[in-house]
């Protein structure tokens, strides 16, 4: 398990770009027949990929050790979107197929967690984000059908993009984590501008669908004190509450997002002007 301290927004305006990568970026996200995973001190998210080939991956009891539980859910809630081939997750022994851009979200106190391919030779690609929960909510498949989709954006400023929904209020119950994956449409690059803030929630951005010539300048910091971070294929970007998160890509690509906070209030943001960055 990797760590990441928080870091004050008068500290990061002083980071170099090695600086700013080490603390915000997440690099290697998936591994053959293991899982990773890193722990974020911002509202105590953690964020991982599970790549099971030739075996299954079992998050099992020694990450609780790492977190002074018994074991991983034991306080936690998780959310799984499958970004590669056709996979098969099992939640206590309930099996849930698990198709190509599907979610699953498990409730708190699950313990026993397996995640396999169904296809050797087409893996699974499992990102997921883990939140504290305070009470127990149905685990729940969530197909691309039944997210709550949202075209906005414009071709004109380049950013036409569908939001869709996985892990919201308005699809299931959860404690406090939200997720979704965002599509731009073809020859759109920007994800999100003008960008906003939100003080009540961190969110992590984590982009795929990337060819190895493609890059994003994923934009970061205070609306005054602007830093960028170059993310490749199947990266992630931890942004705290006070900064902003927009990228603009050479291509265009899909991310994840991922929310924590005080509420679950999709459209709670502090709106900026293209006018008020520096």
């Amino acid at each position: 398990m990797q760590v990441r301290q928080s870091i004050h927004s008068d500290h990061a305006k002083h980071l170099d770009t090695e600086g700013l990568r080490r603390e915000f970026l997440i690099e290697n996200m998936f591994v053959a027949d293991q899982y990773t995973m890193t722990y974020s001190h911002s509202d105590r998210i953690i964020v991982g990929g599970i790549q099971p080939v030739t075996q299954a991956v079992t998050i099992g009891d020694e990450v609780g050790k790492q977190l002074g539980v018994s074991y991983f859910l034991e306080r936690r809630e998780l959310g799984v979107i499958n970004i590669g081939g056709p996979g098969r997750v099992a939640v206590d022994g309930t099996r849930y197929e698990i198709e190509h851009e599907e979610a699953l979200y498990v409730g708190q106190g699950a313990r026993n967690i397996r995640f396999e391919s169904i296809n050797a030779g087409q893996p699974a690609l499992f990102y997921y984000n883990s939140a504290p929960a305070h009470t127990t909510y149905p685990s729940r498949k969530i197909t691309l059908a039944e997210a709550t989709p949202q075209t906005i954006g414009d071709n004109v400023t380049s950013n036409r993009r569908t939001i869709h929904k996985f892990i919201v209020p308005d699809v299931l119950p959860t404690c406090q984590l939200t997720m979704g994956l965002t599509k731009l449409a073809e020859g759109n690059l920007w994800n999100t501008m003008p960008c906003h803030t939100h003080e009540r929630r961190m969110e992590v951005y984590f982009y795929f669908n990337m060819d190895p010539e493609t890059a994003v300048f994923h934009m970061m910091g205070q609306p005054q004190e602007t830093r960028h971070v170059i993310v490749r294929n199947q990266q992630a970007v931890i942004s705290p509450s006070w900064s902003i998160h927009a990228g603009v890509g050479t291509k265009n690509y899909t991310f994840i997002w991922g929310m924590v906070g005080e509420n679950q209030v999709f459209d709670d943001m502090d709106h900026l002007l293209v006018s008020e960055l520096r």
